[in-house]
């Protein structure tokens, strides 16, 4: 009888020891700090319901850092993520949240500093070959450039930082190639595309230089391209400032996701 006792005893001591361990870990979840950093792929551009308050940053309310935000309750979150932002701009104007009390910190970064917008608007308005010269610039930009700004950036983030899981989020492929559709020609649309993984190798690989994650959101975009039959990214937009953004459902569908099986 004495056995069972014991027995007994050390079962209600090891169960209590779990359950208290355990719900510390899920206390030190719910106090995680976050903050988000990047550019419009990050604050939402293209998905709508901006917040007044982010002017023109055009933070939305339906952006990825938000949603996640809204499902994990971290004890703080700071929404820094501004549309337009090159990594110089992210390290002179986003980085003040940034502490060794921060847990998780999610960003993207680069395209802009690339040229993305001129990029996009010579191949709407040029022909292939003017389309081509401007992606290779680019292309030499990301080889050569980039990588230097990306160091600079991650160096920050880690020494503001030191204890928080970084996830560096890619871009998508824009276009479905094999899709027939109207707009610019199969050449200029496989040679974004091409573009854009590019942008994601030099990305992943600066990255994990740092020790920190990469999200690759051209897996979630796959079938979900410009041309495909239910595109998650717009094309030329009366907004022009939305064209080649993901919509609500790109951030909820791809960009979300990703987050959450790196955070």
């Amino acid at each position: 009888m004495r056995r069972v006792r014991t027995s007994s005893l050390v079962s209600s001591f090891l169960l209590a020891l779990t359950l208290a361990f355990t719900g510390a870990t899920q206390a030190q979840a719910a106090a995680s700090s976050y903050v988000a950093l990047g550019d419009s792929y990050s604050s939402g551009v293209g998905a709508g319901s901006y917040i007044s308050s982010s002017g023109d940053c055009k933070r939305s309310s339906l952006a990825y850092p938000q949603l996640w935000a809204n499902a994990n309750a971290p004890s703080s979150f700071s929404f820094m993520a501004c549309s337009g932002a090159t990594t110089g701009s992210v390290r002179s104007t986003q980085m003040a949240p940034l502490n060794a009390n921060t847990q998780l910190v999610s960003v993207t970064a680069g395209g802009n500093d690339a040229g993305f917008a001129d990029v996009m608007q010579t191949c709407v308005l040029s022909t292939d070959t003017t389309c081509l010269n401007r992606i290779n610039t680019a292309r030499s930009y990301i080889s050569s450039t980039l990588p230097g700004n990306l160091n600079a950036l991650y160096t920050d983030i880690k020494n503001r930082a030191p204890n928080a899981r970084v996830v560096v989020i890619g871009y998508p492929k824009f276009y479905d190639v094999e899709a027939v559709c109207a707009g610019l020609s199969d050449t200029k649309r496989s040679a974004i595309n091409a573009a854009a993984d590019l942008l994601n190798s030099v990305t992943s690989q600066r990255a994990a230089a740092y020790g920190f994650r990469f999200g690759d959101v051209r897996p979630p975009f796959t079938g979900h391209e410009i041309c495909s039959g239910n595109s998650w990214l717009h094309s030329v937009n009366i907004s022009i400032g939305e064209s080649y953004h993901p919509k609500a459902a790109g951030q909820s569908g791809g960009y979300l996701p990703v987050l959450n099986a790196n955070d």
